[in-house]
């Protein structure tokens, strides 16, 4: 099939490359503008436009898709489907309607659960057992189109990038299986019961919250790993928890209640396996504790 491909972040990549090694004609690659990053601030591409410039697909980088010269760029292409993975910009009506067979979307939840732009997050932070890759067909609303393939996987106390990297390969197989046998995969309307969205990932919402059950705080640290990485703030400090379990100690929220830097919560408590200070290196608590007094009895704000 002649495709273009539109993604943006490394979630998207396996499904480049699939559509690569299954014999697909990728003839242009559309993501998001380089963004200025590290330290010095330089623009950095994204990981599909590293990915599609080191196969030797052309690379398009436009700020909207709205313009009428953007939109007859893309028609001029003269696609079969436009394959879509996390691009990040709204595709107008002009450009779902351009390719033959329309837009198909690698969407990772099993929908009509968790449509929007974090659905992975989301899944981890409401406590979620099974999640999944939705292929659907995309249309003017906001993950609404029909669904051609979906499989589930078990969220199974993994983090937010252990399964985003696991949804992100088996989206990718899913839609060149798709591709391939387009007969064989009819486009399904969507349930109209069981919506729920899943809104776009705050920073505030990493800082850890010991008011609530420790169950809900390990659900943060999970649904924050990598990023933002979910943390605590202590004397002026910022701290990521990267890993953590939960316990049965009982104490005031917030309070630490041994040397292993166990932390009571609303219900329960976690104790992290895995922190990091700020510009260090990830380290146990007691690696950590050895350099940074927070002794037994402190109260976390």
């Amino acid at each position: 099939m002649r495709i273009a491909f539109m993604g943006t972040p490394d979630f998207a990549v396996p499904t480049l490359d699939a559509l690569v090694a299954a014999g697909h004609e990728v003839v242009a690659v559309y993501s998001q503008p380089p963004r200025r990053a590290g330290r010095g601030k330089a623009l950095r591409p994204s990981p599909v436009q590293e990915r599609a410039e080191a196969l030797g697909i052309a690379v398009r980088t436009p700020l909207t898709l709205r313009d009428a010269e953007e939109q007859a760029a893309f028609a001029a292409l003269a696609l079969d489907v436009a394959v879509v993975a996390a691009y990040g910009l709204i595709l107008p009506v002009p450009v779902l309607e351009a390719p033959r067979f329309g837009c198909l979307n690698v969407h990772g939840s099993l929908l009509p659960r968790w449509r929007g732009a974090a659905p992975i997050h989301r899944a981890i932070l409401a406590g979620d057992e099974a999640t999944g890759v939705t292929i659907m067909g995309m249309e003017k609303g906001l993950d609404t189109g029909p669904m051609y393939l979906a499989r589930e996987v078990p969220v199974d106390g993994k983090t937010a990038g252990e399964l985003t990297e696991e949804l992100a390969y088996m989206g990718a197989a899913m839609m060149v299986e798709v591709l391939g046998n387009l007969d064989r995969f009819p486009p399904v309307p969507q349930p109209e019961d069981g919506v729920t969205y899943a809104a776009k990932i705050e920073k505030h919402e990493a800082r850890l919250d010991f008011t609530r059950s420790a169950t809900e705080v390990e659900r943060q640290v999970r649904a924050f790993n990598p990023v933002p990485g979910a943390f605590l703030e202590h004397e002026g400090e910022r701290i990521k928890i990267l890993a953590a379990e939960v316990t049965g100690q009982t104490g005031a929220p917030g309070t630490i209640l041994d040397e292993r830097l166990t932390i009571a919560c609303g219900s329960g408590a976690i104790a992290p396996a895995l922190v990091q200070r700020a510009g260090r290196a990830v380290m146990t608590p007691s690696e950590l504790l050895r350099g940074f007094a927070m002794p037994v009895g402190t109260r976390l704000a």
